[in-house]
């Protein structure tokens, strides 16, 4: 599945979502999608052909590669987008089971020769309320992109023992024959790359916890709002019955 492809598919989640959950998105392709696709082959193509040591040991070099970078950091930025963006399709999924039974319940009460064509884009173009089961699924959606943001964050942070590339890095692993000293191509570049992705990453995070705890907001005070009207309603219910009956009074008068 290409990049334009998969936006096509979240955008359709995004007609569902808040401001925030919109916002989110654009982030999400703009600064890093898009950053990661455009520039970043670029920065880290030549990593390990430019990963050179004082040494000619055979072997020595690519041990010394494998030791420091376990794992590249464009593939771990991929895998990050791809788990991050995986909540997503679940919030998808479920939005296009609500239209299917929406679109159901419509046939059955109208009719399948009545229910135009307008009638059914018109439901496909209508935006769902987050509510209910659909608001479940939405701040698990949150929850779950925050907890892969943040352990992905961990992982870069913990295997690369923080986001600053050093210069120099000393090796002593096997075949070399002794501590070699290597040196890492463009590591500020890479330092000030590294940076804005964590930014990013941070940003994501922080628009997260901000729809997460809007959703919880707004879903208490609609339980609020929903219990003073049973509350009002029950008054008046109570009010009703201690009011006189008018023949009653009429009969105390005679």
């Amino acid at each position: 599945m290409s990049w334009g492809a998969f936006y096509a598919l979240l955008g359709g989640v995004n007609k569902h979502s808040t401001s925030l959950g919109k916002i989110w998105l654009s982030v999400l392709f703009i600064f890093r999608i898009t950053i990661l696709v455009l520039a970043a082959e670029t920065v880290w193509g030549d990593e390990q052909s430019r990963f050179t040591c004082n040494t000619q040991q055979p072997g020595c070099k690519n041990v010394c590669y494998d030791h420091f970078f376990p794992v590249s950091h464009i593939r771990l930025w991929c895998l990050q987008l791809i788990f991050v963006s995986t909540p997503a399709l679940l919030v998808a999924m479920h939005v296009a089971y609500r239209k299917r039974e929406n679109k159901k319940i419509v046939l059955a009460s109208n009719g399948t020769e009545k229910t135009t064509r307008n009638d059914l884009e018109a439901l496909k173009r209508k935006r769902l309320s987050i509510t209910g089961p659909l608001w479940w699924t939405y701040t698990c959606s949150l929850f779950f992109r925050l907890l892969f943001e943040g352990g992905f964050m961990y992982a870069l942070y913990h295997v690369y023992n923080g986001f600053q590339m050093p210069r120099l890095v000393k090796c002593e692993q096997w075949p070399c024959p002794n501590m070699v000293d290597c040196f890492i191509s463009r590591p500020t570049e890479k330092t000030i790359f590294t940076i804005f992705m964590v930014s990013s990453s941070v940003l994501c995070m922080v628009l997260n916890i901000a729809e997460l705890f809007y959703l919880i907001v707004k879903a208490l005070m609609r339980h609020n709002y929903r219990s003073r009207d049973i509350m009002v309603h029950g008054l008046n219910k109570g009010n009703v019955k201690l009011l006189p009956s008018p023949d009653s009074t009429s009969n105390k008068i005679v």
